[in-house]
């Protein structure tokens, strides 16, 4: 049977792995000086410190830990699931370890050029085949197919994160948040960055020109749209709705962002993305 190895940009974490057979090697994350692994801070403690002016750093996971996990699952065909490259550098230090180890011809690492809800299905989907006896390449097949139907939109919130963070100038932090507006940025189609989408008055406002786009691409059954939310509980809530009733026949789920991903958008930021099934 196929090994799946994975990382925290599931939103997975280890222990959840390890109940579905995964192994999920955790992001690292800094802030205040403070290192940390991804989903094992006290999430009340990780927002105190974002309040306390903290700009959190996520970086790849250790690649000793990789290769034992290669090591771990010799004897096995390994199937090593990354984050989008470019957005980390999770895919190259993966790449990196299956050169030194010693198995490195029964395993494959796929750049998955996505991130959170749709990382997180894609695992599951490579796990499942895999314990219906797929072969190696027949899962990598259908996880290309996944790929080629998967895009990921960002709201952010918090124009002083930004700021502090180097995500905007600070004309463009004061402008945005005197005029209260919301900037929406889409991650690009390779997968290796995130740009400007545009910018609404109001989180509904902004979910709604993401679903105009998500309507452009036929987005409806056979789809799994993702809500995923920095403590926006109500703010995911309410696009959760607008999107079950864009796209009744889809799959429509809400998840918490891990530390790792508050990096990017900072507190109650919500990513829309949306995966065929």
């Amino acid at each position: 049977m196929v090994q799946i190895i994975t990382d925290s940009s599931t939103l997975m974490t280890e222990a959840e792995g390890q109940e579905l057979g995964i192994d999920v090697i955790p992001l690292c994350i800094n802030i205040l000086d403070e290192e940390h692994r991804d989903l094992q801070i006290d999430m009340d403690s990780f927002y105190a410190k974002i309040a306390q002016g903290g700009i959190p750093r996520s970086s790849q996971p250790p690649i000793g830990e990789i290769m034992e996990a290669y090591k771990r699952h010799q004897g096995d065909k390994i199937l090593n699931i990354t984050m989008a490259d470019g957005l980390s550098g999770t895919y190259h230090t993966a790449c990196g370890a299956k050169e030194m180890a010693e198995n490195k011809d029964d395993i494959v690492v796929y750049n998955s050029r996505t991130l959170c809800g749709p990382h997180r299905y894609m695992v599951q989907k490579a796990r499942m085949l895999a314990k219906q006896g797929a072969a190696l390449e027949e899962i990598v097949a259908a996880l290309d197919e996944c790929r080629r139907h998967c895009e990921s939109f960002l709201i952010a919130q918090d124009f002083d994160f930004l700021r502090r963070g180097g995500r905007l100038t600070p004309l463009a932090a004061k402008f945005g948040a005197t005029l209260q507006v919301k900037p929406i940025m889409q991650q690009t189609p390779d997968g290796t960055r995130i740009d400007a989408y545009g910018i609404s008055r109001t989180i509904k406002g902004a979910a709604k020109k993401v679903m105009h786009h998500l309507q452009k691409k036929h987005v409806g059954e056979g789809y799994l749209i993702s809500i995923a939310h920095a403590r926006a509980a109500q703010d995911a809530l309410d696009i959760a709705h607008i999107m079950k009733e864009a796209f009744g026949k889809a799959k429509v789920e809400i998840l918490d962002l891990s530390p790792a991903f508050v990096t990017q958008g900072g507190p109650q930021c919500i990513a829309i993305q949306y995966v065929k099934l």
